[in-house]
């Protein structure tokens, strides 16, 4: 079961691998995802890299990340192809072997059987991950994802993420969770520039953000105001309301 802390701010990262998400060849969903689920339940989502097929780069990312951040989320790299060096990757960054998992195995063995498969050695690459990890169950292939230390190793294919994902949520400690409000306003990031960082400054707790748009012939921008206190986000917002009434006053004299 989730274990909710709503006093205590849990961080989470995110490392998305591989070489067709870089090129543009795989437009990256898994991101997005994971944003919103942790969002809903109470986990910072704070950093995300992309990093290539690259043993060397997936290491030195997977060990800087997991010592920043209390989770580590990884996507990509698990499958059955000589590109999929996740495991070994995961492996070196926490200096034990990368093994043949016998219950993964098995899972695979049996899942390949009753559909008349052959269980080649690419498959079997499937069931390789670090000594002593911890299964993530896969309900839509069965190859399964794992866990070791905080680190949350899943498949890139997008249905197999989000149901290895739901299946990790409810094992994971979760924090405050992060709220926002929001207001049109019918003013360009060029005019409101200025007073808006003064009031960014003034709320720090808050994060504030600013989303143009060009509709009509005129800009205008969305503010959102983000934060894990309510009254601290409601007092933002009341500043920017009089930020907004003062700068609608100006331009109509």
């Amino acid at each position: 079961m989730t274990t909710a802390h709503p006093d205590k701010t849990v961080k989470a990262a995110m490392l998305a691998i591989g070489d067709e998400l870089l090129s543009g060849r795989t437009k990256d969903k898994n991101i997005g995802y994971l944003a919103e689920m942790m969002t809903e339940i109470g986990i910072d989502l704070t950093e995300v890299r992309i990093v290539p097929d690259d043993e060397a780069r997936i290491i030195a990312a997977v060990n800087e990340l997991r010592q920043q951040y209390q989770y580590l989320f990884t996507s990509g790299g698990i499958g059955p192809t000589h590109d999929d060096i996740t495991a070994d990757a995961i492996s070196k960054a926490f200096e034990v072997p990368c093994i043949y998992d016998e219950k993964a195995m098995q899972m695979l063995a049996q899942n390949y059987q009753k559909r008349g498969l052959e269980f080649t050695e690419s498959r079997k690459r499937m069931a390789r991950m670090p000594q002593g990890a911890v299964h993530i169950d896969n309900p839509v292939s069965t190859a399964p994802g794992f866990q070791i230390g905080n680190v949350y190793v899943m498949a890139g294919v997008p249905s197999v993420f989000e149901a290895m994902l739901h299946n990790v949520i409810p094992t994971l400690e979760t924090g405050k969770k992060l709220l926002s409000e929001s207001v049109d306003c019918p003013f360009g990031e060029g005019v409101i520039g200025i007073p808006l960082s003064a009031i960014q400054e003034k709320h720090a707790n808050t994060i504030i953000g600013s989303y143009p748009s060009f509709k009509n012939g005129s800009f205008s921008t969305q503010l959102v105001v983000r934060g894990h206190e309510l009254s601290e986000i409601k007092a933002a917002m009341r500043d920017i309301e009089n930020m907004l009434a003062d700068l609608t006053a100006n331009h109509a004299q």
